[in-house]
């Protein structure tokens, strides 16, 4: 029954999408028509590089999950693990290199393994905010340092926050 309602969501999700998509393409289109053709082209082309990705992220994440030890990952981050398992969800997400199909794979593998919702949120987070290897190649070159620094400290709390909220709403 539980599966019933995520699909209703999900088709739910999907057809919001398509709306969206469909109300921008024909307000780009009443602008002009060879604007429609290039953001076609544009979006086109971006969908095509990223398909590519997402399935690798998928597939690797479905591979990360086998190899992970489930007795580990349950025991450190999962849905008992508590604050301990968060700590350890937020240091694994402020570490994690790569983009989105590096994060979330990851995320998703941790799932797959056994790890509780807060756990991945904090993880998801905390990789969102401060992944350090993002924050020594992009921010710190790019920005002042005591900003960069201020930015990070300021955020330090906000994976432990939405774990604690994820779980008084209720578990995901």
């Amino acid at each position: 029954m539980a599966r019933e309602g995520e699909d209703v969501i999900e088709l739910i999700v999907i057809a919001a999408l398509w709306i969206i998509v469909t109300a921008l393409a024909l307000g780009v289109a009443g602008r002009s028509k060879a604007l429609l053709r290039e953001s076609l082209r544009s979006g086109g082309g971006e969908f095509l590089r990223l398909v590519p990705r997402m399935a690798i992220g998928v597939l690797g994440s479905g591979f990360i999950a086998a190899a992970l030890p489930q007795e580990s990952v349950v025991y450190w981050l999962g849905s008992s693990s508590g604050l301990l398992g968060i700590a350890i969800a937020t240091i694994a997400g402020a570490m994690t290199p790569g983009g989105p199909v590096v994060g979330f794979a990851v995320a998703a593998a941790a799932l797959k393994g056994g790890a509780g919702a807060p756990q991945v949120i904090a993880y998801s987070t905390a990789w969102a905010l401060y992944a350090f290897p993002r924050l020594l190649s992009y921010e710190l070159p790019i920005m002042p340092s005591r900003i960069v620094w201020l930015r990070v400290v300021a955020s330090l709390p906000l994976p432990f926050i939405a774990a604690w909220l994820a779980m008084l709403i209720g578990r995901p």
